[in-house]
């Protein structure tokens, strides 16, 4: 579809406007998404920390290790649970799902704290710990770290499935946006083929010009302005033919 040079700008400018509504909403959602999922998942990881500190409030008094680790092993198997450790008041580690061993940023780390950090562990990826003290931390702290790269897969797969809606979006909207361009700028071709019709002097009354003079928007009043102009004696003397006809009498 050709696009009439007049409107080729309000074209473009349509089409920008309508990129940019849709990258801005794609934007917001994949924030919007990203933010909630991980609220989500460290609300969960903060849940799974307080059981695991409720349960094994008995099993550090008996000071059954084995069953401490059998403990943590269970809810470690969640998905979006990648690691668990326990350290006692002192720091000592008591129960941890690390293989082969504690990384060397955990050891570094307060054994103690109960605060949200973010860890990027080496071979391990990215991950939000959170903490939640045993009996207020006289019996030890449960860590519990959650895979970010996870909750980054979720977000990818939504986009992914958002990228088809965008580009059937995109298609529908560029074919709307010409045909409405095209909608608006055939008034101005047909006003320009009738009044190259009037200087000609072969303008008739019927057919598009008919539609063309009835009109009732600005197409239609500069035809009938065009009309009126050609029909007026000073435009008849001046018409080419005209003068033609007089300098051969």
């Amino acid at each position: 579809m050709k696009v009439k040079k007049l409107f080729r700008k309000t074209l473009f400018g349509v089409l920008f406007l309508f990129f940019l509504i849709l990258i801005s909403t794609s934007l917001l959602w994949i924030r919007t998404i990203d933010t909630q999922l991980s609220a989500e998942y460290e609300t969960n990881s903060r849940s799974i920390a307080k059981t695991i500190a409720d349960s094994s409030v008995d099993i550090l008094l008996n000071r059954d290790l084995s069953a401490l680790q059998s403990l943590i092993d269970q809810f470690a198997e969640i998905q979006s649970i990648r690691y668990i450790y326990i350290t006692s008041e002192t720091g000592e580690f008591l129960a941890h799902t690390f293989v082969p061993g504690i990384p060397q940023d955990i050891l570094d780390s307060e054994p103690n704290s109960t605060e949200a950090v973010q860890r990027q562990l080496p071979g391990l990826g990215n991950f939000v710990e959170v903490g939640m003290p045993i009996l207020a931390g006289m019996a030890g702290t449960v860590h519990v770290g959650l895979d970010t790269d996870l909750v980054a897969l979720k977000v990818q797969r939504a986009i992914g499935q958002q990228n088809y809606l965008i580009s059937i979006l995109v298609v529908v909207g560029f074919l709307s946006s010409i045909w409405f361009v095209n909608l608006a700028a055939k008034p101005l071709g047909d006003l320009l083929a009738y009044a190259v019709a009037l200087a000609r002097g072969d303008a008739g009354a019927d057919g598009p010009a008919s539609k063309l003079l009835e009109r009732d928007d600005e197409a239609g009043h500069l035809a009938r302005l065009f009309a009126h102009v050609a029909r007026s004696p000073t435009a008849s003397e001046n018409r080419p033919d005209a003068d033609s006809g007089e300098s051969a009498g």
